[in-house]
């Protein structure tokens, strides 16, 4: 950005001591340093908030696109949505428990493995 060698930087020394002088030069840096501080903390405040408004504009254009593809969605199912949903486009809720809730049920027996028929077999010589 700048490009300052060390020919400028010398160069701005000497004159700042003439003009300043050797005695007041502490002085003067400190309160050129505090004004650096000053610069640096207005920028990085500057930046935050610009940082914060763009992050509020992209949510917006976000929440903008998943409206329009949520009513896209929509338009494909007249009766309000798919089934099971609501007309705002949201999954229902769960179902609360009841306070006599029943027992689970046993599941359903599996079907026994019978043996092959005696066509299917295999041959044995004996």
């Amino acid at each position: 950005m700048f490009d300052i060698g060390a020919s400028e930087l010398l160069m701005i020394a000497v004159v700042a001591i003439v003009v300043i002088g050797p005695k007041d030069m502490p002085a003067a840096l400190r309160t050129a340093g505090r004004w650096i501080a000053k610069a640096r903390k207005m920028s990085s405040h500057f930046r935050t908030g610009l940082d914060a408004m763009i992050r509020e504009a992209e949510m917006e254009d976000l929440e903008k696109k998943w409206k329009e593809q949520n009513a896209k969605i929509m338009a494909l199912y007249p009766e309000g949505g798919p089934a099971g949903t609501e007309q705002t486009g949201a999954y229902p809720a769960a179902p609360a428990p009841t306070a006599a809730a029943a027992p689970a049920a046993a599941p359903a027996p599996t079907p026994a493995i019978t043996a092959p028929a005696a066509a299917d077999a295999p041959k044995q010589d004996g």
